[in-house]
């Protein structure tokens, strides 16, 4: 399981002297005990994989996000500390869909949904992110299906 991954990883890293490292993975483990928290009064329930790779998800989407606007903004050494946590939150991730294989995706899903315009993208985006969820970056998706229905 990906949490048991992290808990070592954060072990290591504490007995390794590596505090960048410990704060990233403290930040992670503690992202993802708030969801669960959140979940405790949901009657959804969840596979703790899945679970554990959306958190991750969107904590790579908020780092990427900053990195950007670190670098727009002149400054390079925030930028740099985005990207050391980064690339410890990417060690945990699946490895996402390449864009091909979102393409064939998109292929499938339009000839089964016969999808043919713009109105039909939320449809398409739908069941992509119902096959693919975990492994699919929605932003490359979201404009391939773009592409795709234009």
């Amino acid at each position: 399981m990906i949490r048991d991954d992290i808990k070592a990883a954060t072990v290591q890293a504490m007995k390794g002297g590596e505090k960048e490292r410990t704060n990233t993975l403290r930040q992670i483990a503690a992202k993802i005990k708030d969801r669960d928290i959140e979940l405790r009064t949901s009657d959804k329930q969840t596979d703790d994989d899945e679970l554990v790779t959306g958190v991750l998800q969107k904590m790579a989407k908020q780092r990427r996000e900053s990195i950007e606007m670190y670098e727009s903004g002149g400054r390079a050494e925030l930028a740099e500390r985005e990207k050391g946590e980064l690339a410890v939150i990417e060690e945990f991730l699946p490895q996402m869909m390449s864009e091909a294989d979102v393409m064939a995706s998109i292929d499938t899903i339009k000839a089964e949904t016969g999808a043919a315009s713009m109105k039909d993208m939320g449809a398409v985006m739908g069941e992509l992110k119902k096959r693919h969820g975990a492994v699919l970056d929605g932003k490359m998706a979201s404009a391939l299906v773009k592409q795709s229905l234009s």
